[in-house]
């Protein structure tokens, strides 16, 4: 179904520019903006539920991570997860 938009002279600029970095035409861009955007608000899932699993991952090593970071990131480059 054919739509006419009219986009601020900034915003249009905008997507133009983007249109041609990820070469894409502007009917596609625009669709795939309002997919996400129609998507993400209809999310059943609130804040907490998206960020949960990341919650508490300053908790995977023992004791005062900030006393050791230097170990424990030489630990994480070099493969000894056992530092």
């Amino acid at each position: 179904m054919p739509l006419s938009i009219q986009l601020p002279d900034n915003l249009e600029q905008r997507l133009t520019l983007y249109c041609q970095q990820h070469q894409l035409s502007k009917t596609e861009t625009i669709r795939l903006a309002l997919e996400r955007l129609l998507t993400a608000s209809n999310s059943p899932l609130s804040p907490y539920e998206l960020g949960k699993e990341g919650f508490g991952a300053d908790q995977t090593h023992e004791g005062d991570i900030a006393q050791h970071s230097k170990a424990l990131l030489k630990a994480r480059f070099t493969g000894n997860a056992d530092s």
